[in-house]
């Protein structure tokens, strides 16, 4: 007899179904989820329709299949589970009340704990595997790209007190209240390292704190010009940065180096360094400009020209426009529509959501990464 809560048996799903929610379980085994969720404290007392390990790989398979309802998440879950054999016969599916209850009761830090021991803490990122190394020092630093975005949530009371009401006069471009996301994208995997959630009316600096806290020493940063604000903290850290800077901003030439970059200073306003305020002395870089006739200039903390050219940075700065796509891609996953609206109606669930939307595209970039070093490289002969 079915208990309070339990629905159907599962029907079975398209074989490119199946196979997503294996490659999802090997992304995330139970024995890594089991171990996150003893270290948050959510390890049931006694066994349950929905443990707290099958909440986890719902709420990633929700994201997943983004475009499905409760029901139907949680169908294709079941069978795709037992396809790939991570379950002992037919999984019975739970109704969407017993789901919503499910997902309340494990709370979002199980999943923030889960991209954090995958993709966010340097140790993690060092386990993963990397780009080949390349014959130049840009395998000296972990490159870091920052990237923004912002993504709708139901209109609920609960949504409206955390993340603010929606705002402006035209409902049309403004129904939703609105949850700010910003990310370090890791230059070296394609993968985001780490990122922070807030509401409309968090300050850019702020977002930025959240993300720079505990980066290891000699991580390159590669940012724009909004950053300034940021660079007494920055350098205090030890980071460096990689930026281009206002084109009407005067650099006088202090120093010629013989990679023709050249040494400038820079003056930090007291109103947006506070107590970093002063000058601080600069590498400027003269780069071409992608698609353009016009050479752009670029500044860097790093001043050592000898171990890292102009070239060098000039080139990683250039291909920066990978960093820059990681929450693109992400939302190009939800939906090809401009407007993207999240599922969840209460503030925790949102922020749930969303870890379970980045470790979703961390565990894609990193099947790309890993299939792409499987091939072998191609080299020109000469010959037919």
């Amino acid at each position: 007899m079915p208990r309070a809560g339990q629905g159907k048996v599962a029907p079975v799903g398209r074989l490119s179904d199946l196979i997503a929610v294996g490659l999802l379980v090997r992304a995330f085994p139970p024995k890594l989820v089991d171990r996150v969720i003893a270290d948050c404290g959510r390890t049931e007392q006694r066994s349950r329709l929905l443990p707290a390990r099958l909440v986890v790989y719902f709420v990633l398979a929700m994201c997943l299949f983004s475009a499905e309802s409760y029901c139907e998440v949680a169908q294709l879950l079941a069978h795709g589970m037992t396809w790939a054999g991570h379950a002992k016969g037919p999984l019975w599916v739970p109704t969407t009340a017993a789901i919503s209850r499910a997902r309340a009761k494990l709370g979002a830090e199980p999943l923030a704990a889960l991209f954090a021991t995958v993709a966010g803490s340097p140790s993690a990122l060092a386990s993963v595997p990397q780009q080949p190394r390349r014959r130049d020092d840009r395998a000296r630093w972990r490159a870091l790209g920052l990237d923004g975005t912002v993504f709708s949530v139901p209109d609920s009371a609960e949504n409206r007190e955390r993340f603010g009401a929606p705002v402006g006069n035209c409902p049309a471009q403004h129904a939703f209240p609105e949850v700010r996301v910003a990310a370090l994208t890791d230059w070296a995997s394609g993968t985001i390292a780490r990122a922070v959630f807030g509401s409309r009316t968090l300050t850019d600096a702020a977002l930025v704190d959240g993300l720079i806290t505990d980066l290891t020493h000699g991580d390159l940063l590669l940012v724009d010009d909004c950053f300034t604000d940021r660079w007494p903290t920055t350098w205090a850290m030890g980071l460096n940065l990689l930026w281009r800077p206002h084109p009407r901003v005067q650099l006088p030439v202090r120093r010629t180096l013989d990679d023709g970059s050249y040494l400038t200073e820079i003056t930090v306003a007291e109103q947006e360094a506070g107590r970093g305020a002063g000058r601080f002395t600069v590498r400027v870089i003269t780069a071409s400009a992608e698609g353009g006739t016009q050479p752009c200039r670029l500044l860097t903390t790093v001043l050592d020209h000898t171990a890292s050219p102009a070239r060098t940075l000039a080139t990683l700065y250039h291909e920066r426009g990978m960093l820059g796509r990681c929450l693109q891609d992400m939302r190009a996953h939800l939906t090809s529509e401009p407007r993207i609206v999240l599922r969840s109606r209460w503030p925790e669930g949102v922020e749930q959501e969303l870890w379970g939307h980045l470790l979703i595209h961390h565990a894609v970039r990193m099947s790309l990464h890993s299939a792409a070093s499987d091939i072998p490289s191609l080299r020109a002969t000469g010959s037919p």
